[in-house]
């Protein structure tokens, strides 16, 4: 199976002094797995999703992601390959609020020189799709938290990445809203989006993933199929 994600002997200092923050670690994501990174704070979570992002480089180590040695890219081309490959959402949406919700969402196609039209019409697609096209034409900010989060998922599918990464998408979201975010990203699980989610919450990871991990200050404590524990 083709993976997407391959991390060897992947580790990350911040300080010369004690234990690394990440690693080192060897782990591997396939296409279409959905891959649940749980832990404690300062488990080494977010350095993780940051090194796969290319948001971080590793002190040790090699980061393939969707075939590419991203690690060895300039800061340059780490923009060009996140803007084609991988699709973020954040905790607290991280939208503009001076945009509307179709310019925010389209906006990722527009830096990556796809044409207007065809942004639009992807971007009316994915809203769609997301129950959120009546909003087309709001501001974020007279959006729900879960509506905004919507729009957060539909941003960042729009370039069609290879790899999604979530890092703690129902953190800021009350318990409705926060489920309604889990149908979705289970639902894009099963339409076969290779997704890298980052949470606390157990019962998002139970509910979305294929896969946990677990780290424990930096180093990987659990790998176990998610879908056989159920």
């Amino acid at each position: 199976m083709h993976q997407v994600i391959e991390l060897d002997g992947v580790a990350k200092r911040y300080d010369r002094v004690g234990a690394p923050a990440l690693g080192p670690l060897t782990l591997s994501v396939a296409e279409g797995e959905a891959l649940a990174v749980t832990g404690p704070s300062g488990s080494g979570k977010s350095t993780l999703l940051n090194l796969v992002a290319g948001l971080d480089r590793p002190t040790d180590g090699a980061v393939i992601v969707a075939g590419r040695r991203i690690d060895r890219l300039s800061e340059r081309g780490l923009a060009e390959f996140r803007r084609e490959y991988i699709g973020m959402v954040f905790q607290f949406f991280n939208l503009l609020d001076d945009l509307t919700v179709t310019d925010n969402i389209q906006l990722p196609a527009r830096l990556t020189g796809t044409s207007r039209r065809k942004a639009a019409a992807r971007a009316e697609e994915l809203m769609e799709t997301l129950g959120i096209l009546k909003h087309a034409s709001a501001y974020p900010g007279r959006l729900s938290g879960g509506e905004r989060q919507r729009v957060a998922v539909a941003r960042a599918l729009i370039n069609r990445p290879a790899l999604l990464l979530a890092d703690e998408p129902t953190g800021a979201l009350d318990t409705a809203s926060g489920r309604d975010v889990r149908d979705l990203l289970t639902d894009l699980h099963r339409a076969g989006q290779t997704v890298v989610l980052v949470t606390h919450d157990m019962a998002l990871a139970k509910a979305c993933a294929s896969r946990t991990v677990h780290l424990v200050d930096g180093r990987v404590a659990q790998d176990f199929d998610a879908q056989a524990a159920r």
